[in-house]
């Protein structure tokens, strides 16, 4: 058999078997120069042929890129394995880029990686993207093996088109929590943000993910913000698909959690961002939106246009998206800060009439708010005067939800204890739940004001016993 036979094969009518056959006789007795057109036109038929037969020959395109010896020569027969191996990988769903890598080829394509130029170099970085992309143990090989330094090493000195393969690389290695713990000790976090701002959505999506894992330690994230990743993340969250917007949300949330970065937050222009995602119709979305805003209003600037985008949602969103807010703006109630703003932003009457409209949900979060804005008595006054009270007492007596009725019985033990409000609830102090509420209110404020005591005698006694401090 020579190679005029392999190459006279016509893919429209092929037998596969003899075909595989002739290219297992020609691989194992013919010249090298028959081999590498047998490896040509396998590459070029491999789009067509079947899958179970692609899988019988990776084994022996492997072996070819085991020889390190040929390192030597012109490594031609290495070369024209790694083009095949490359053009399988990419055929289907991942499938066979899972095979490769299970067959151990990311370290061969490792090792002739770091050792290779030119357009056999391309072929091998496109050949490792697809099967660490598919092939989770090829990823730990290849992140175990060096394989970051030389990604790392590649990126520093290369300028071509082959670049945005090798960020496409290091983003999905970064998932791995070694290579993150690489890359900020060899100081190339860079590299990451670099991914996360071009290259496919997906790619940029995995970076994301990354910038967020890392973001969690302080250092990382001091070093990220340096790095610029504050608008590449808001790129992606203003620009990305749908899942693109949720990783970099999550990611720019856990950056600008923190008490350095925080009152950046209203100059970055992304708190309209979350107010999307808080509209939308994804529960991660939703999710993510509500854990960022009641983060980002422990500061003054960012509460206030967080607050004017929950009024908003209240008055015009769907049911769905009232109870998120309705939710958010509970916990805000909480803040000393925030509850003048949200008294000002004429909330309070939109939250009184979805007490009364409202689905189960938008009742328990928008009674909770109620009940928090309770404590407050220039917000009593603005609960009453819009006709709460009997709203509540109303609630507290038959509403099916207990949460319900414990969130109005709350709000309602504060009227009562404000002399100006008490006979207007006198009709619920006599209810089992009012007792309840009020008993369990009175245990929790003895035993805040038992820790509060705690604590100050735990330092006046670490004063008494540090002689550094006395």
């Amino acid at each position: 058999m020579n190679h005029s036979d392999i190459e006279n094969i016509d893919e429209t009518s092929i037998n596969w078997e003899q075909a595989v056959s002739q290219y297992e006789m020609v691989m194992c007795s013919g010249t090298k120069t028959m081999q590498i057109e047998a490896l040509m036109k396998l590459a070029r038929l491999s789009k067509h042929a079947p899958e179970s037969l692609l899988v019988r020959i990776i084994p022996n395109l492997i072996e070819n890129l085991d020889d390190y010896h040929s390192i030597h020569s012109n490594c031609s027969l290495q070369k024209a394995s790694a083009y095949c191996l490359k053009c399988i990988a990419c055929r289907g769903d991942g499938g066979l880029a899972k095979e490769i890598g299970r067959r151990g080829a990311a370290n061969s394509l490792l090792w002739w990686l770091s050792r290779s130029n030119g357009q056999f170099q391309e072929v091998l970085i496109k050949c490792l993207l697809v099967v660490v992309t598919f092939c989770d143990s090829s990823r730990a090989v290849v992140a175990s093996n060096g394989g970051v330094e030389v990604i790392i090493r590649l990126l520093d000195s290369c300028t071509s088109d082959i670049r945005l393969y090798l960020l496409e690389i290091l983003s999905t290695l970064s998932l791995l929590r070694d290579v993150r713990r690489a890359l900020t000790r060899l100081g190339s976090l860079k590299f990451l943000v670099e991914a996360a701002s071009c290259g496919s959505m997906v790619s940029r999506e995995r970076a994301c993910q990354a910038i967020g894992l890392l973001g969690v330690p302080r250092r990382a994230r001091r070093t990220l913000v340096e790095l610029g990743v504050i608008p590449v993340l808001v790129e992606c969250l203003h620009d990305g698909d749908h899942t693109m917007k949720l990783v970099a949300g999550n990611a720019l949330g856990v950056i600008f959690a923190h008490i350095d970065y925080i009152r950046l937050v209203a100059q970055s222009g992304v708190i309209c961002l979350y107010a999307e995602l808080l509209q939308g119709h994804d529960p991660s979305g939703k999710e993510i939106a509500e854990d960022v805003f009641c983060i980002w209003a422990v500061a003054e600037e960012n509460a206030v246009e967080i607050t004017r985008h929950l009024v908003r949602i209240l008055r015009e969103g769907d049911d769905e998206s009232k109870a998120s807010a309705a939710d958010v703006l509970w916990d805000l109630a909480s803040y000393k800060h925030a509850t003048s703003m949200i008294r000002e932003s004429g909330v309070i009457p939109i939250l009184v009439e979805l007490l009364q409209s409202g689905n189960e949900e938008i009742k328990q979060n928008v009674s909770g708010a109620c009940g928090q804005l309770s404590y407050d008595e220039a917000d009593r006054m603005a609960l009453a005067e819009v006709g709460a009270i009997p709203i509540l007492i109303e609630m507290m007596l038959h509403d099916e939800l207990e949460e319900v009725r414990d969130n109005a019985a709350e709000a309602l033990v504060n009227f009562a204890e404000d002399p100006l409000y008490h006979d207007r609830v006198s009709d619920a102090i006599s209810a089992p739940s009012f007792r309840d509420m009020q008993n369990r209110l009175l245990h929790i404020r003895a035993s805040n004001e038992h820790m509060a005591r705690s604590l100050r005698r735990m330092t006046d006694w670490q004063l008494t016993w540090n002689p550094d401090l006395t």
